[in-house]
């Protein structure tokens, strides 16, 4: 009986071993090849020894899983092809929209707002958010957000003055909150805007230029505007 291994495309004859081998460097055995070997086995089979049921049966399943294999593998080729052009729409979805990153510098959008999040640690008494100017340092707004329970809170200035709004000057934003453990600044997050988004090939994750802030992996974003 002659055997084909569907991985290495190796053939070997029960009796006498192997008796044929594929170059390493030559092309993949497919499904055609298969069939023509198994063919010209049963062809040049002993007629007063053929070949038992169940070794043709064992060949159809090796020819079948060939078979299954090619298909896996077309079928693993159109996914990428297609996650190829999600990723592209994506990120021609993603310019111009504003990702939720950790910062303390944020512009206004197009409304005229500035938008953020802070996570407070514990229960305050009182929450103030403080707006500045980016480049001179000048006070610009002073939010009192009175008592907050712990967790994530949000924040926005939403009349920013339309010159800094048609300047998209850089506003510095301050948190503070007092507490049980006292007064304390806090870390926030900011909604900055995608200047540009390039999609990766071969699998390759879709990278965001952030304004201010530079590459953003887009995995990393869990909010958008």
């Amino acid at each position: 009986m002659i055997t084909l291994d569907p991985k290495t495309g190796a053939l070997t004859n029960a009796t006498t071993g192997p008796t044929y081998s594929k170059p390493a460097a030559g092309p993949e055995l497919g499904q055609n090849d298969f069939l023509t070997l198994m063919l010209a086995q049963l062809q040049a089979q002993d007629p007063l020894n053929p070949m038992d049921n169940a070794d043709f049966v064992a060949q159809l399943a090796q020819f079948s899983q060939v078979s299954g294999l090619e298909k896996i593998n077309k079928t693993v080729e159109t996914l990428g092809s297609g996650m190829g052009d999600f990723r592209v729409a994506s990120a021609a979805n993603m310019l111009g929209r504003q990702v939720l990153v950790p910062g303390n510098v944020a512009r206004a959008d197009a409304d005229g707002g500035v938008h953020g999040v802070v996570d407070l640690s514990e229960n305050a008494s009182s929450v103030v958010v403080t707006y500045s100017h980016g480049v001179t340092g000048e006070l610009l707004k002073s939010m009192p957000m009175g008592r907050q329970s712990r967790g994530d809170m949000a924040f926005d200035w939403t009349d920013v003055p339309a010159d800094l709004v048609a300047k998209r000057t850089p506003i510095r934003i301050s948190v503070s909150a007092t507490g049980a453990e006292g007064s304390k600044t806090l870390g926030p997050q900011v909604y900055a805007r995608v200047l540009s988004a390039t999609s990766g090939g071969k699998g390759q994750d879709l990278t965001l230029q952030i304004e201010d802030y530079g590459a953003l992996n887009a995995l990393e974003v869990n909010s958008i505007r």
